[in-house]
């Protein structure tokens, strides 16, 4: 299956300056939890998720008013090619345990995001058993 008829297409990204209080918004507005930090070109930088937001950032006293994306984020981005399988996809995530991945065209910039959902929703129950299992295994 391609991954064209799985992901979320277009999805919302930041900056790297990004505010973490818009970046939050992107999310509700959005109903998603990562965001993609890409640069001018749309190239991929990083990624940040709503733990990244609540665990790192917020538990931990970040100054909520003057923090932005670039501080939280996680990088290096691991990313899939447009062109992958969803096979390819689900064996990216697992290996690197994430539950979202981002999608980048020819030229490596971001134009879609599979998460796990979509795999629930477009694979068979053992595929999404696996990849929910190889995901959530402890390191």
């Amino acid at each position: 299956m391609e991954l064209n008829t799985v992901m979320t297409a277009n999805p919302a990204c930041c900056g790297r300056e990004t505010s973490l209080k818009e970046v939050a918004r992107l999310m509700a507005d959005n109903d998603c939890g990562m965001i993609p930090v890409v640069d001018q070109q749309g190239m991929p930088l990083g990624t940040i998720t709503d733990r990244d937001i609540a665990v790192r950032a917020v538990a931990k006293g970040g100054d909520m008013n003057n923090c932005c994306a670039g501080d939280y984020m996680s990088e290096p981005v691991r990313t899939v090619s447009q062109d992958s399988t969803l096979a390819d996809c689900c064996a990216a995530m697992e290996s690197a345990q994430l539950r979202r991945m981002p999608v980048v065209d020819s030229q490596g910039r971001v134009v879609g995001v599979v998460a796990q959902a979509d795999i629930a929703l477009n694979s068979s129950p053992s595929t999404t058993a696996e990849v929910v299992q190889e995901i959530s295994r402890p390191n």
